[in-house]
């Protein structure tokens, strides 16, 4: 089945915020950190964390304040990057034998247990400049030297980088600090999209908004988004493209229709309708604005979640008499059932290994977080306070974004993907709910 869209006048160039429109500035924070440049670098060949151990130990290492202006501010940020992992112990600074001025000298640390430091300094003329170096202790060596330059109003992004890069050099694996976090917030009546760092920081407000407005998808590069949203009384899906500054609808009919993930190559996305009755899923091609029926049922089918490589979909169904998690192929052939467990299981997202997905399940009358495997086995719960929602994994599936009213008020968390370190990241005064973790 084939449909071709009506021409749509709803493209729209993002309205301008002061000089610049609030979406080039935003797009322009990622073509700034591209020049960052490296002056000395270590090739990463030692794996000093093992994260896929059952139970890594946690590294002690030592992070200096810092020498020169924001220095402080800066070691503080990489601080509370590396400790959030669970991977690393910051050393308290009274303990430190050694200056930031004198030479790294491996027998000031061996002692203390202290197994790799972070030294280095700041320099604010024009730009942000910041050499780090990074020591192993034990074998008295320089693993990373490397210079970074930014504007000065990116001091946020580019500690981040410097997250990243000791984060590698010590596992061997990239960093999640430099991604972020789309999510639908609330003021009053409103509904709009925002997106902020991992960690909270930096929130801006896109300027799209509507009566209501459903969770964002990335697509796989993270230049686009899609959502739903109603406006003048129908739903449509919308395209939000960072590259082109263009926000336009796709998609309308009567009905709900309700966005669901890009597929790999960003050109096609799945999503739910119920324009022919009951709500089944449908695939969109971008390019030809063709439309496909997967899925027809009496019953409902809703939160397609397509997996990295693209070639299984998980969704919701209740075509068993309750509302479960399900599996298929993209073409809707293959179908199988993954939860048994609870009357109740939704919004699955799949980890980006493929190989779990975390959803949000009813019990005891709330909804909390889990994650299983995708054949069904090792069940875990990870949340217990409140109603927990909208779960989704990091780029590197090590940590999970979700939504949670457990301090009245609905708000962004995250935490580790064995539910530990459970930390709200939203601002206070913002209504937030249905995040998704970038890709990159």
């Amino acid at each position: 089945m084939k449909m071709k869209m009506r021409s749509q006048k709803s493209e729209v160039r993002i309205k301008r915020r002061g000089r610049k429109p609030l979406l080039a500035r935003f797009f322009q924070y990622f073509l700034i950190l591209a020049s960052l440049f490296l002056l000395l670098s270590s090739a990463y060949g030692k794996v000093y964390i093992d994260i896929t151990a059952p139970a890594p130990k946690k590294m002690p290492i030592a992070i200096f304040d810092l020498v020169g202006p924001s220095g402080r501010e800066i070691s503080d940020i990489i601080r509370e990057d590396l400790i959030f992992t669970g991977l690393f112990q910051a050393v308290d600074k009274t303990s430190f034998i050694e200056s930031p001025a004198q030479a790294f000298n491996p027998q000031n640390w061996t002692p203390l247990g202290i197994e790799a430091v972070v030294k280095g300094n700041v320099s604010e003329e024009k730009n942000l400049s910041i050499t780090i170096a990074l020591y192993d202790t034990f074998e008295g060596r320089e693993i990373l030297n490397k210079q970074y330059q930014s504007e000065k109003e990116l001091l946020r992004q580019l500690s981040h980088s410097i997250s990243n890069d000791v984060y590698a050099a010590m596992t061997g694996r990239p960093g999640i600090f430099r991604t972020r976090i789309a999510f639908i917030g609330e003021e009053g009546e409103e509904k709009g999209i925002y997106i902020m760092d991992w960690d909270g920081h930096r929130i801006r407000k896109l300027g799209l908004k509507g009566s209501l407005v459903l969770a964002p998808h990335w697509s796989q590069d993270g230049s686009r988004i899609i959502y739903s949203s109603e406006r003048g009384r129908q739903w449509g899906i919308y395209l939000l493209d960072f590259l082109k500054m263009t926000e336009k609808r796709v998609f309308a009919s009567k009905g709900t229709n309700m966005a669901g993930d890009f597929f790999p190559k960003s050109d096609s996305f799945i999503f739910s309708s119920s324009k022919d009755g009951t709500p089944d899923l449908y695939t969109f091609n971008i390019n030809d604005n063709s439309v496909k029926k997967i899925t027809s049922t009496h019953g409902i089918e809703v939160s397609p979640a397509v997996s990295s490589d693209g070639k299984t979909v998980a969704f919701v169904s209740d075509r068993g008499g309750s509302p479960q998690i399900y599996l298929m192929q993209p073409d809707g052939t293959e179908i199988r059932r993954v939860t048994f467990e609870g009357s109740y299981n939704t919004s699955p997202h799949w980890s980006p290994a493929g190989d779990r997905l975390v959803f949000s399940g009813r019990r005891g009358g709330k909804n909390q977080i889990f994650t299983v495997k995708s054949d069904g086995s090792e069940l875990m719960q990870l949340t217990d306070h409140g109603n927990n929602e909208d779960p989704s994994f990091s780029s590197d599936g090590r940590y999970i974004v979700f939504s949670s009213d457990r301090e009245k008020t609905k708000a962004i968390y995250i935490m580790r993907a064995n539910g530990e370190a459970q930390k709200k990241i939203s601002p206070k005064d913002l209504k937030a709910f249905g995040p998704r973790w970038s890709p990159n």
